[in-house]
């Protein structure tokens, strides 16, 4: 067999929720059909494409000797390490779980490894890499749960539709009601500066 790994990550640059880091193993044989699917970018997919989809690649997975696993790091964490620290850490166990499987090659989404030899960067792998591909389908369906779990518990904060990024509308629920303890309170937001309460 010759595994290969994709990795990708969703929710780096929202400022609320957690950061998912995924990762998906296949033998390389079997990409094409895997690709037909429907696999692409998760951001070229809306949220039920993002469900029926991950729930496809899981069974694909266990159906062809495939394996996946994701990696969660919350706000608490990315405040006290940093984010940097915190996708590399991800970044090791991933990796980790990948050798345990012998995998001739590990790929991330983006144009820094941060650090972590023997994996290769690919910039904009999310769309050129099937397994990278279904890797952010898969972190981003993780991150699509987190947040309209988490808009139940703070439903002034519209999390159900901007999934912790900061949009007008949220920026101004922080504003008005201040942050919650899914805010990740580390980000300097310049615009949010001596405004909250």
């Amino acid at each position: 067999m010759a595994l290969e790994c994709g990795i990708d990550e969703a929710g780096r640059g929202c400022i609320a929720g957690s950061l998912f880091i995924a990762c998906v193993i296949l033998d390389n044989k079997y990409k094409v059909e895997f690709k037909k699917l429907g696999i692409k970018d998760s951001k070229k997919l809306n949220e039920s494409q993002h469900k029926k989809l991950a729930d496809e690649i899981n069974i694909f997975l266990s159906s062809y000797n495939g394996f996946s696993k994701i990696v969660r790091f919350n706000s608490y964490e990315i405040d006290s390490m940093g984010l940097g620290v915190c996708i590399k850490q991800g970044l090791l166990e991933l990796q980790a779980f990948a050798n345990t499987y012998n995998c001739k090659n590990i790929i991330f989404d983006g144009n820094t490894n941060f650090g972590v030899n023997e994996i290769t960067t690919i910039i904009k792998g999310d769309s050129k890499e099937t397994l990278i591909s279904a890797a952010s389908i898969l972190a981003k369906n993780s991150k699509n749960i987190e947040m309209n779990t988490l808009h139940k518990q703070y439903p002034l904060y519209d999390f159900k539709n901007n999934k912790g990024y900061l949009t007008k509308k949220h920026k101004d629920s922080i504003i008005r009601y201040g942050y919650t303890k899914e805010h990740r309170k580390s980000y300097n937001i310049k615009s949010l500066k001596s405004k909250i309460i």
